[in-house]
């Protein structure tokens, strides 16, 4: 895999340009038109895109934390490393010998294992690539793999799967439709009121302006009923909300079942877990109380455990 070297963090907002006028079909001289990019390649760019020196900035740090309900300090929260780095996987996507559409991704699950705790004040290395394109009942899902680093070791590590929608690929058959057996909702732990303005207050901090978490209007054009939460603010959210102070070596994975439609009152349901060590992990539900719909399932635990 070739290492190619950004100058920078690139700015999620000009990607996100880039990839809406890629998306705009271009006219052919007999008035027929094709499309900017060309998503019918059956391979993935065989790149890893990498960053040095990065290092978190105080205003948004600040901001994230009082987002997410997180106190204020020096220690870095997993849902924030994650949008220090996305910037640069979202570079791997927005390539022009990228497969598949940026705009219009649907996030299906992100897994991340923080292995300890990363100060306000250490300098990171990032690295993404993109890995495993393969069928789905839907259309094409594919892994972003990041790597953060520090002092030349790892210190977290993030895979975000995405599936484009209607984009059908050469290859074996798409796997089949997962039969899900009936919700029955689990005893309720909290509720989350979240206003309209939720996918914008995220946007503002992490940078991340896809269109379907704005507005209404913005949503309807990428085919969505209205603006939806961002998937990282829900699993920024049960992370802080779940995990015990003083863990700072764990791992959390996150699967989206249903987009959160906004506004929206979301149920949550956690079952910790625990033994003579202490505290190991914790099983988390999120739903949709008047529906009875899964919005999300997710699951912390302790690193050492994991491999053990």
């Amino acid at each position: 895999m070739r290492d190619v070297a950004l100058d920078s963090v690139p700015g999620l907002p000009s990607l996100y340009r880039s990839a809406l006028l890629s998306s705009i079909p271009l006219p052919w001289s007999d008035g027929s038109v094709q499309r900017a990019s060309d998503a019918s390649a059956a391979a993935l760019p065989d790149v890893r895109h990498r960053v040095s020196g990065v290092q978190a900035m105080v205003g948004d740090l600040t901001r994230f934390q009082q987002l997410i309900g997180a106190p204020a300090q020096d220690v870095l929260p997993s849902g924030y490393l994650h949008t220090i780095a996305f910037p640069v996987a979202m570079s791997v996507m927005a390539r022009k010998d990228f497969p598949l559409p940026l705009l219009g991704m649907i996030h299906l699950r992100n897994a991340v294992e923080h292995r300890r705790a990363i100060g306000f004040g250490e300098q990171l290395d990032i690295a993404a690539w993109a890995e495993d394109l393969r069928p789905h009942h839907a259309g094409t899902q594919v892994d972003l793999v990041t790597e953060v680093s520090s002092s030349g070791a790892v210190v977290w590590t993030g895979r975000s799967t995405y599936l484009a929608k209607g984009t059908r690929l050469a290859g074996p058959a798409p796997e089949a439709k997962e039969e899900r057996q009936p919700f029955t909702a689990p005893p309720l732990t909290a509720v989350w009121n979240l206003p309209g303005s939720i996918g914008r207050s995220y946007a503002a901090v992490s940078g991340d302006y896809n269109p379907i978490h704005l507005t209404a209007l913005t949503a309807k054009a990428l085919g969505m009923q209205r603006a939806i939460a961002h998937g990282m603010y829900l699993a920024s959210r049960m992370v802080q909300e779940t995990k015990p102070a003083g863990v700072d070596s764990f791992s959390w994975s996150i699967d989206f079942r249903s987009p959160v439609l906004l506004p929206a009152r979301v149920a949550i349901a956690v079952a910790q877990q625990s033994d003579a060590r202490g505290w190991q992990g914790a099983a988390i539900t999120g739903w949709n109380q008047r529906r009875g719909r899964e919005h999300f399932v997710g699951r912390l635990a302790r690193l050492a455990d994991l491999h053990a």
